[in-house]
């Protein structure tokens, strides 16, 4: 345990102090890379919303896409036409994900398995037509979206917007994994993989299963939606079309790559399938033009092929793979 708080703490100093590397490194540590790296934590975020309700609950989603494009969209409405700074919006986005998590999972009570899959893969398909509404088009701008301004460096602080959004996600990162590591040791926490474990036997202990599912629904959307928060100031722009089924899949993909029922597996899970997002376009021109192989692939091909290959050679996920290895070898040494 205090060996893991030790690598955990490492992480945390080397995440800090990668930005002000720039000068030195400015080939490696540029504003695009410090901008990618805001993605993959924002993306880290959102898979770990998706992770405490799967992989720490046992309920199965494949529509955290829309608690995300809520998330987006309320940040957007109120920086666009309440005038709210970006880093009000974020408590707000939680607040209103956990609502509509919450109302979205009392429903969701008498639905197990892949008939809750079912439910919340209509929600995904949903709310990106909900969006473009003519309706609603005066708070969402309908197919065109929402333009927003990046946000600003406080108190003149010499960094670039790309260093300051890289820390703001960064922090707010620490501050929601602290708060979920600190819930799953609690008394909560173990109640929720209790139920998720043996459901039955959960009840016969005495504990409210309707209640922890349904709250587990809404403090696992607000998770999600403040990552859709930061990406609408990341990003500084949302539209109904950026929030598709496929984004609910990713970061199902995620979690099984990172690895279901891990902290740290949320967060290989996001830099897994960011870097593989943006990565698939240039391994597919060098496959075609250097390789000179006929495979046009696109980026589902990449995420098909690596997670077919992850999931036979560590069942458990990155993390869980990382782990066994690190156990044998100690084994080994001992």
């Amino acid at each position: 345990m205090a060996g893991s708080k030790k690598w955990v703490l490492g992480l945390i100093v080397l995440a800090l102090v990668t930005p002000l590397l720039k000068p030195v490194f400015p080939d490696y540590i540029s504003d695009y890379r410090l901008f990618l790296f805001s993605t993959m934590i924002i993306a880290s975020i959102a898979v770990l919303g998706l992770n405490l309700l799967t992989g720490f609950n046992g309920q199965f989603s494949l529509g955290h896409g829309a608690f995300y494009a809520v998330g987006a969209y309320a940040a957007a409405i109120l920086m666009d036409q309440a005038g709210w700074p970006y880093w009000a919006t974020v408590p707000a986005a939680a607040i209103i994900c956990f609502i509509v998590g919450y109302l979205f999972g009392l429903p969701a009570l008498k639905l197990e398995g892949h008939y809750l899959a079912l439910a919340t893969f209509a929600l995904a398909l949903a709310v990106p037509q909900i969006l473009k509404y003519k309706w609603l088009e005066g708070l969402t701008g309908g197919v065109q979206g929402i333009v927003l301004l990046k946000p600003e460096v406080p108190f003149g602080l010499p960094l670039s917007e790309d260093q300051w959004l890289y820390y703001y996600c960064l922090i707010v990162m620490i501050v929601l994994y602290w708060a979920a590591a600190n819930m799953l040791n609690s008394r909560s926490g173990r109640a929720m993989m209790a139920i998720r474990d043996q459901n039955m036997a959960a009840e016969t202990m005495g504990i409210d299963i309707a209640l922890y599912k349904t709250v587990t629904f809404g403090i696992s959307a607000a998770y999600t939606g403040i990552a859709g928060a930061l990406s609408a100031s990341a990003i500084a722009f949302v539209a109904p079309d950026s929030f598709n089924i496929f984004l609910s899949i990713k970061f199902l993909i995620g979690l099984v790559v990172g690895g279901i029922g891990s902290l740290a597996g949320s967060v290989i899970g996001g830099v897994f399938y960011v870097l593989v997002d943006n990565s698939a376009q240039a391994l597919s021109q060098f496959i075609k033009n250097d390789l000179g192989l006929p495979f046009d692939l696109s980026a589902y091909t990449v995420f098909g092929v690596l997670l077919v290959g992850i999931i036979y050679l560590m069942p458990m996920g990155i993390a869980g793979g990382i782990y066994m290895a690190w156990r044998r070898l100690r084994a080994a040494r001992g």
